[in-house]
């Protein structure tokens, strides 16, 4: 009889803050995909945003990944991309994965914007070898382009992508860090205790200015 082969999902990102979108897309992976785990993953400082001025550090970023994943039991922090360097690239984080352990599959988790920057990583084939991709849909874009693009990827790259079927959660750390500056409510939309520690530390408000927000 075959051994069980453990099948990890990857939600990669800076998390900066961690938002109900990444928990909704964490959990509808588990459980399309039939995972044993879901990884949420901090990025350490990645390539592609090296200016961070204004952002939370590494250590609030990773107590607020903890405070919203406590809970749910298929839900781990990993913390492999903070490292000494300060950021590294997926391609190497996904092949030490795999090279220390070999009777893993991983499937790493993207938004749909990410999809159409794939080709602009560094070494996307690499990525397409060592893992699954796993795209999420986003309210602006078609599902037919979603899927023509997952197709083109797959013939250029020798990868496998697979479309998560879930409802979307259109919402951004972006898109929060403006409420919190604007001093609009995060309910809903971030959760509690991640909401109660943004306001303890008084994280993304400007110097100038502190505007009172709702949890």
């Amino acid at each position: 009889m075959a051994s069980h082969r453990k099948k990890i999902g990857i939600m990669g990102g800076t998390f900066d803050p961690v938002h109900v979108g990444h928990l909704i897309l964490g959990e509808k992976a588990y459980e399309q995909l039939g995972l044993d785990r879901v990884w949420f993953m901090p990025s350490g400082n990645p390539p592609h945003k090296r200016n961070r001025q204004g952002r939370a550090s590494n250590e609030e970023r990773i107590s607020m990944v903890q405070k919203a994943i406590e809970g749910n039991p298929h839900f781990e922090l990993s913390l492999i991309e903070m490292n000494e360097d300060g950021y590294t690239y997926t391609y190497r984080t996904l092949e030490r994965l795999k090279q220390e352990n070999p009777d893993t599959d991983y499937y790493f988790i993207i938004g749909a914007d990410s999809l159409y920057d794939f080709a602009t990583w560094k070494e996307p084939a690499r990525i397409c070898r060592a893992c699954t991709i796993v795209v999420a849909a986003r309210n602006h874009v078609p599902t037919l382009s979603l899927d023509q693009e997952m197709t083109y990827l797959s013939h250029q790259y020798g990868g496998c992508f697979i479309r998560l079927d879930t409802l979307n959660i259109d919402i951004s750390s972006q898109l929060i860090r403006q409420w919190i500056q604007e001093g609009k409510s995060l309910r809903y939309y971030v959760p509690d205790p991640v909401v109660s520690y943004i306001r303890e530390h008084h994280i993304y408000l400007a110097p100038e200015g502190e505007p009172e927000y709702n949890g």
